[in-house]
């Protein structure tokens, strides 16, 4: 496959508490290993970083919570796009950056799956990129409906997923997208 991948907030203020409590306790490492196969492949990497305009955000740019998470680390070359919204396409250059780059294909991966990453799917969808999201490297938080009902950041996350799979993206895992994923003798991939 040859698409972009564009990480989306994987900064240090993810992991602060007033966001709730997260799961995926593995997606900083799954991340990782896709960020590893993507340079070693010579395909794009797109960093978006969270710069809010809230001097009280975890995400404000100054603060150490402002920094990207070590394992997800830019290299010199590689893009960074600062946001001051949900969505990285709106009053960003991004689209300039994926123009660059001439793929039609984007993996999107990052944090929070239900807030930014979701918003940013949906946007490059309807410009008419195809979309794929590795379930396995998004991040989501516990939340509460309006009407009070709890939600664990595991149901937040099976939700969301399965509300944009086929709509807005394809759902995927990091091993299929990196062709390690184990497959049965008739080439089912096993998720």
């Amino acid at each position: 496959m040859s698409a972009t991948l564009i990480i989306i907030d994987m900064q240090k203020a993810a992991d602060d508490p007033r966001y709730g409590r997260r799961g995926q306790p593995g997606a900083e490492d799954a991340i990782a290993r896709l960020l590893a196969h993507w340079r070693e492949t010579g395909q794009p990497v797109v960093h978006i970083q969270d710069s809010s305009t809230d001097p009280d955000s975890p995400y404000a740019p100054g603060k150490p919570t402002h920094d990207f998470k070590p394992e997800v680390k830019p290299l010199e070359h590689e893009p960074v796009v600062e946001k001051r919204t949900s969505n990285a396409f709106v009053g960003t250059d991004l689209m300039q950056v994926l123009e660059e780059y001439q793929n039609a294909e984007l993996v999107m991966c990052g944090v929070h799956l239900h807030g930014c990453v979701e918003s940013t799917v949906r946007m490059a969808s309807d410009l008419g990129f195809m979309v794929f999201i590795p379930s396995d490297c998004v991040i989501a938080v516990d939340k509460t409906a309006i009407d009070g009902t709890q939600y664990t950041a595991d149901e937040v996350h099976a939700l969301i997923l399965g509300v944009l799979d086929g709509m807005a993206a394809k759902v995927i895992t990091s091993e299929a997208l990196t062709g390690t994923a184990e497959t049965r003798p008739d080439g089912v991939t096993l998720q």
